[in-house]
């Protein structure tokens, strides 16, 4: 579903977005379960309740059902993640914040769909892999920038943007595996708490030092400083 899909979401037919979500669900299963080379149209609509004629009214071929898993899972947050960008509201912070939000919402309830891409992400057609990566790329992006804005602006320690970036997505998609989604309010509780532990992995320390004064503790602060002298040298 791309953002131009969403925007017109309140004037798509609800049937038909029940049965296209039923589609999508029981193509997932089928396709961890079988594999997407042995799974068939016919299974599909079997597992669905519907005849394969009447399938065919929301879905072309498996292909086009694989996009529309791959498209949701990353192509749609890493829009939502640029337009969280965009915004000149919200302090980088702020932005980050909303931003891990997103993401970890995303994760919990389509864990089935994720885990599913990332088992079958060798055996992607090539076009959709291709989709894939891009996606990724642009997911890794928004956060990237956000970090370096917030390093820019003085909220934000002066940590290397990539690696800080890596390692919070990594967190956020983890969700995926270890959260029983289907409490809305439980996806909100574990996305805001984990948004919370994302802006400490990078906000500054303004209360007591996570280590003791002393000569250690300068080396370390200095070595950080250094490190992004160098980083701002190279630009």
């Amino acid at each position: 579903m791309t953002r131009e899909d969403a925007s017109r979401g309140s004037a798509r037919n609800p049937r038909r977005e029940l049965v296209e979500n039923q589609i999508l669900d029981q193509a997932t299963r089928l396709f961890a379960e079988k594999g997407f080379a042995s799974t068939t149209l016919q299974d599909i609509a079997d597992a669905t309740g519907l005849t394969r004629p009447a399938l065919y009214h929301y879905v072309a071929n498996k292909d086009a059902l694989l996009a529309r898993l791959v498209s949701e899972s990353t192509e749609t947050p890493a829009a939502v993640l640029h337009d969280i960008n965009e915004r000149t509201d919200l302090s980088p912070t702020e932005k980050l914040r909303k931003m891990a939000t997103a993401i970890a919402i995303n994760q919990a309830q389509s864990s089935d769909r994720f885990k599913l891409i990332i088992r079958s992400e060798a055996d992607l057609p090539e076009e959709i892999s291709r989709k894939y990566q891009q996606s990724r790329r642009h997911v890794l992006k928004e956060f990237v920038l956000v970090i370096e804005r917030g390093i820019k602006t003085g909220e934000m320690r002066p940590v290397d943007p990539r690696t800080a970036a890596l390692g919070i997505i990594g967190m956020l998609n983890w969700v995926a595996w270890w959260h029983q989604s289907g409490d809305a309010d439980a996806d909100r509780s574990v996305a805001t708490h984990l948004a919370d532990m994302a802006i400490r992995t990078v906000a500054k320390n303004d209360g007591e030092p996570s280590a003791p004064e002393g000569p250690e503790r300068a080396i370390a602060m200095l070595r950080q400083d250094l490190d992004y002298l160098e980083r701002l040298l190279k630009d």
